[in-house]
């Protein structure tokens, strides 16, 4: 089927199709009767998305409460067994890749050897200094400086003085030793260190919401409907048992209009 085919037909089944959306950010989002598809899809994405939507549209149809719990195996495949999710993860992994999450993971890693040389950098001078314990010298030194902005904010913007005679100074974690030529080099490195290990969260938070977005069952069953399009062989290579329970209640018209779509 080409789009226009599978939006004539997802209309025909009373669903909204909207093709000149923001999609809330995504390729596409399902809501309930509503399929939206972002205006900027490339093409080659434009068919699957619209198969991954319609995967979340018959999903609701047998589960009204999956967007509030995320959706349940035993509803799309009328068992809860461990064996779904194992499977399923790795089929999303082939059908998007930004589920591997190794960009983030990248980052991670550039990020804790930041820092370990920051934290040599420090022991040079402070030899018993440890990350988990209060930086005593540290702590006594930037009260009375202005760099102590800089533990809460990678870049800051200080104005002083009056309206008529404003002086506006700019500091920042990445030329902390240029703006403050005068701070010991091992406070300077732990005020990076210090930003780096904040860097080091947000990427692990962030990394921790995808893996718990790709892991609901609602979106590992739609990427898996979405992998059948793509490569219907490969998906039953890597999901053999969930590949066989999907087709077997396909047939049996439990999945109702999807298995016009398959077929």
């Amino acid at each position: 089927m080409e789009a226009r085919e599978l939006i004539r037909y997802f209309r025909s089944l009373g669903i909204e199709v909207h093709t000149s959306t923001k999609a809330r950010g995504h390729l596409g989002f399902f809501l309930k009767n509503r399929i939206d598809i972002s205006k900027n899809i490339p093409e080659n994405r434009l068919v699957p998305t619209l198969i991954h939507e319609f995967a979340h549209y018959i999903h609701y149809g047998l589960e009204p409460d999956m967007h509030r719990n995320g959706g349940t195996f035993n509803a799309v495949f009328k068992e809860d067994n461990p064996v779904f999710k194992k499977e399923l993860i790795r089929v999303t992994n082939f059908v998007d890749e930004n589920s591997l999450c190794v960009k983030l993971y990248e980052h991670k890693d550039r990020i804790k050897s930041l820092i370990k040389e920051y934290e040599s950098e420090i022991k040079k001078e402070y030899p018993d200094f440890q990350r988990s314990k209060k930086f005593r010298e540290f702590d006594k030194y930037i009260k009375k400086s202005k760099a102590r902005y800089l533990l809460k904010y990678d870049r800051v913007k200080l104005i002083e003085g009056g309206f008529l005679k404003k002086r506006i100074h700019i500091y920042s974690v990445a030329n902390v030793e240029k703006d403050f030529p005068e701070m010991p080099k091992a406070f300077a490195y732990y005020i990076k260190l210090h930003s780096a290990q904040k860097k080091q969260s947000r990427t692990s938070a962030r990394i921790n919401r995808l893996n718990k977005y790709y892991t609901k069952p609602c979106e590992l069953f739609a990427r898996f409907v979405e992998g059948i399009y793509l490569d219907r062989e490969w998906v039953c290579a890597l999901a053999p048992y969930t590949s066989e329970k999907f087709f077997n209640l396909l047939e049996s018209g439990f999945y109702g209009n999807l298995k016009e779509i398959i077929k």
